[in-house]
């Protein structure tokens, strides 16, 4: 066959399947016409002879059509058979190409996730005021500290400022563990609420990140 093995290009397209699914019908519509033409000859099939019992060309059958018609249908089933091969090794680079994104695609999103999970929390409130001998002072607490983690709280979970004032209620008395930004770096800090002479039990005003 003179056309190209699509198979064996890296670009093999859907098109190029329906191309050659396409020319299949047009070999097998064209072998199924030569097969009507030697039924039309007397019945005439692939292997009848053509000859008859005395060794002359059979006068009620045309012989050179029945012959062409042979020929013909079996040129065209070489064909279809090479196609059919094409087809199927078009079949299986589209599935290979297809099943080989399928698997970056998840991979890349798999990498994602994982980079996302591994990536260090973002801050989620911000100290825009502290109170001199208070708890928050004594921590080490500066104002402009990023908070990253209250407690418990942080990024994926903070939904308001209850969610802090919560920790520090049930924290009265006990060192609540704090991860805070300052300047570009991130700093750990234990404050323990407690009752001082001033009010609240941190001594500190604490502000939503505006994002």
């Amino acid at each position: 066959m003179s056309q190209q093995d699509p198979a064996v290009s890296e670009t093999v397209t859907v098109s190029d399947v329906q191309q050659l699914l396409k020319k299949k019908d047009e070999i097998e519509a064209q072998i199924k016409a030569y097969y009507e033409m030697l039924e039309d000859q007397k019945g005439v099939g692939m292997n009848e002879p053509l000859v008859d019992v005395e060794g002359y060309p059979r006068a009620d059958v045309d012989v050179y059509q029945v012959r062409t018609a042979r020929h013909n249908i079996i040129c065209l089933q070489n064909d279809h058979k090479a196609l059919m091969k094409e087809v199927e090794q078009a079949l299986h680079q589209l599935h290979a190409r297809e099943k080989e994104k399928r698997e970056k695609d998840e991979a890349e999103a798999h990498t994602v996730a994982r980079s996302q999970s591994e990536a260090p929390p973002l801050p989620f409130a911000r100290v825009n005021a502290i109170t001199p001998g208070s708890p928050a002072s004594m921590s080490g607490l500066q104002v402009d500290d990023e908070i990253v983690a209250f407690g418990s709280v942080n990024m994926h979970n903070y939904q308001s400022l209850q969610n802090i004032a919560t920790v520090v209620q049930h924290s009265e008395g006990r060192p609540v563990s704090l991860t805070v930004l300052r300047g570009g770096e991130r700093m750990h800090l234990g404050l323990t609420p407690k009752r001082w002479t001033g009010k609240g039990l941190l001594g500190c005003n604490i502000v939503p990140l505006q994002r």
